[in-house]
């Protein structure tokens, strides 16, 4: 899923105003370009240092699974190295030559990390998943039985961020030199603008292509060493080993699987895919996610996928005509609705890859079915956008193994679960209409929030049944089998079971002509249904989509965020102190720049609030991030003509602004503009979104024009950044709009804080 490098170069700076007096630049090296060649570097390294963000952001979550756990660990740790790096453009000593071989490193204990992960897994509760505070999916399995350490899975992350943040502090360098050898501020970052846009198109392409990280990683690769050269020329031939084995150890990852026929990879828009041709097996990101499962295959029942038609089949129900399938897949649900008399089925599913895999590879062939018309889409995006009245919807194992993006904690299908969502599919329904949905949630207060929920939408409790069947769903407790839920006009359904008390059904593939039903014998090789007594869960984890976290056990920030968090600053502050603080060649001393520290932290959130806001009203897609992301940037580039031209002298009125603007947005509810004519909700959710980002975008780039040092200034804009990142965080605890609160804090101290000062000689050279 493709993100832009957050606040960095959205961040919110520019102006111009040329450095008063003679800029302290560094020694640089011979050949280095003049102003006119140092905005053609801006434009390159900015650039660069976005895809190479990008490429680790999808690289390393889909190989080092403890990463995924948590939100944007590949993100801030860019924000970091850059910062650093800017902090250092005017030291002595270059940092480039080392990138190249730290990200080598970096890719091979990748590798390393997760061969030892596989080994030891039996033997890990990997962040107390036995009682969590946020469920992780891939982590559980072993947890409740055998586990016999718990592993300290923040250090790892704390690891990988460090050593991530070496890799960019030599570009961060070079782009911090390239800025100051050009004259205007607002002109420098109006170039990096522009190289950030150029970055997130090319990609946005790559994405669109699915190609491997090969191509990311030749792409990063052959950057580093363009600029090796040109800057380096002395190192250029001993460090091109180490682009040669970034590059190399890329393709392997990539392709050793494809050299066999047991396993296919593929590299969708949102995931690393493994595909096991024999077993019809497709992982994700390293979990196995689904398999495809024919009609009549003997030795894999699945009579989780013909519950509701058998159930409604033996309650006296028609065949369901019109079904819409949220989470389709691979095809399974598909296959059964068709067999069990489905006249037309409307399947939607997000990923391209996994939907083409089950096209080309399902037994059934359901998608050749000319009653299946098929959608690549976001479930909640179609449920708002769809007219068709339907017989049954359902939610067929919606999980994500992945974030929606790296800067908020929401998962991919995290909008299909909140009350609002579950007005959406009751407005889908025809009156006689049945919602089904079933997976395997792990915790007992994950069945009993969605119990809530759907109690809260229909004014009924839902039916729920589990496979294998237990008395009572506790809310505190594990539970591995698989549950399903269904609401809607179900009584009949219900009756039977009030009626009869338990349904059987044998452990073999079900069809139309299976022998099950009520008030059968039952007996070895038959599977009870019974609807379990479920236990809600006592908390305020009220699903809404101001704070959708189903798999958070409540309001709160975990503990494990909390100490990887605190990890990361620790790290981040020892980084600063030993590489950007020291040993500068200029002897004047430039004190903290405490205004563009807050710029920077205020914009990351209100960054965040954009993405998460769109990609409500008009999909969780990575196509919906990268507009969304290159919007930003564009509606940046419009607050800097805006400096430039009318040059203004007071921040204060701005600052009230976009106080003023960020209040609304806290007030606004995130669904405020659902169900209106889509060119009215593009209009009004835009204006909401994005008047912060031009008023903070006029901020910044006043503010900037009048700093002395860009990269100085610029490297304490992407600390802060890196702060605003730790501190949505908080969203689990405050919610999205609450989020917005903090955001003017940020902005308030930015508004008292003062701008940097220089002390003693600027002119002075060590």
């Amino acid at each position: 899923m493709t993100q832009n490098r957050g606040g960095e170069a959205v961040h919110g700076p520019s102006h111009p105003a040329p450095p008063q007096g003679p800029d302290p630049a560094s020694e640089a090296p011979l050949g280095t370009p003049g102003p006119r060649g140092a905005r053609g570097e801006s434009v390159a390294l900015s650039s660069l240092i976005l895809c190479a963000e990008l490429a680790c952001i999808r690289w390393f979550p889909a190989h080092v699974l403890f990463l995924t756990f948590f939100t944007n660990t590949v993100l801030l740790s860019v924000f970091l190295g850059m910062s650093v790096g800017l902090l250092a453009a005017r030291h002595k000593r270059n940092y480039l030559p080392w990138s190249g071989a730290v990200l080598a490193l970096a890719l091979a204990l990748g590798h390393g990390v997760e061969a030892l992960r596989v080994t030891l897994e039996p033997h890990l509760d990997v962040g107390g998943q036995l009682s969590p505070q946020l469920v992780f999916f891939g982590a559980e399995y072993y947890a409740q039985d055998v586990a016999q350490f718990l592993i300290p899975i923040e250090v790892i992350n704390g690891f990988f961020f460090a050593l991530l943040a070496l890799v960019f502090i030599g570009p961060g360098q070079e782009l911090g030199r390239a800025l100051s050898r050009v004259k205007g501020r607002v002109e420098a970052y109006t170039f990096d603008i522009l190289g950030s846009l150029s970055g997130i198109a090319l990609f946005a392409a790559a994405s669109w292509m699915e190609l491997s990280p090969v191509w990311w990683f030749a792409v990063t690769a052959i950057g580093l060493g363009y600029f090796l050269k040109v800057h380096h020329p002395d190192l250029f031939r001993t460090r091109i080993v180490h682009l040669v084995v970034v590059v190399a150890l890329a393709a392997i990852t990539s392709s050793v699987a494809g050299l066999s026929d047991l396993v296919g990879t593929y590299w969708s828009p949102y995931y690393r895919i493994d595909y096991e041709p024999i077993e019809r097996h497709i992982r994700t990101n390293l979990i196995g996610h689904q398999t495809m499962v024919g009609r009549a295959d003997p030795d894999r029942p699945a009579i989780a996928y013909a519950l509701p038609h058998i159930l409604n089949r033996d309650t006296g129900g028609e065949p369901f005509k019109e079904v819409l399938i949220i989470g389709a897949g691979s095809g399974n649900d598909v296959s059964r609705a068709l067999q069990w008399g489905a006249e037309h089925i409307d399947a939607v599913e997000i990923d391209p890859v996994i939907q083409r895999l089950g096209v080309a590879h399902h037994p059934d062939r359901p998608y050749d079915d000319p009653r299946v018309s098929y959608y690549n889409d976001d479930g909640r995006n179609f449920l708002r956008r769809s007219d068709t009245k339907y017989d049954l919807i359902i939610y067929a194992l919606v999980d994500s193994l992945v974030l929606h993006s790296s800067q908020s904690n929401i998962r991919l299908e995290s909008y299909l679960f909140t009350r609002e969502a579950m007005l959406d599919v009751e407005r889908n329904l025809k009156p006689d209409g049945v919602f089904v949905m079933y997976n395997f949630f792990r915790q007992g207060w994950i069945v009993g929030r969605l119990d809530r929920v759907l109690e809260g939408v229909y004014g009924e409790r839902p039916l729920v049944l589990t496979l294998p069947w237990v008395e009572k769903v506790e809310a505190d407790r594990h539970f591995d089998g698989f549950t399903l839920l269904l609401n809607g006009d179900i009584e009949r359904i219900r009756g039977g079971f009030e009626t009869h008390g338990t349904y059987w059904m044998r452990d073999e593939p079900v069809s139309p002509t299976s022998p099950n039903g009520f008030a059968l014998a039952g007996g070895h090789g038959w599977h009870k249904l019974a609807p379990p007594t479920v236990e809600q869960p006592v908390d305020r984890g009220v699903l809404t989509d101001d704070w959708p976290f189903l798999y958070l056990r409540g309001p709160m920030v975990p503990a494990l965020s909390l100490r990887s968090a605190l990890l990361m600053g620790a790290v981040a502050l020892l980084l600063i102190w030993a590489l950007g603080t020291r040993r500068r060649v200029t002897a004047a001393r430039t004190s903290f720049d405490g205004r563009m520290f807050f710029l920077g932290a205020g914009f990351m959130l209100i960054e965040t609030k954009a993405v998460v806001h769109m990609a409500l009203l008009f999909g969780s897609t990575w196509m919906v991030n990268t507009v969304v992301f290159f919007s930003v940037l564009v509606t940046i580039l419009v607050a800097n003509l805006y400096v430039l031209r009318f040059r203004p002298e007071k921040l204060w009125p701005y600052y009230a602004l976009v106080l003023a603007a960020l209040a609304v947005n806290a007030m606004v509810p995130l669904h405020a503009f659902l169900g209106m004519d889509r060119i009215v909700q593009i209009a009004l959710s835009s204006a909401l979104v994005f008047a912060p980002v031009v008023f903070a975008g006029v901020i910044f780039a006043t503010a900037f024009s009048r700093t002395r040092e860009a990269d100085r200034a610029f490297g304490a804009n992407i600390g802060g950044a890196m702060v605003g990142g730790l501190t949505e965080y908080t969203s689990m605890l405050l919610g999205f709009s609450n989020l917005m609160l903090v955001a003017m804090v940020f902005y308030a101290l930015s508004a008292w804080a003062r701008p940097a000062k220089v002390h003693g000689d600027p002119t002075a050279h060590t």
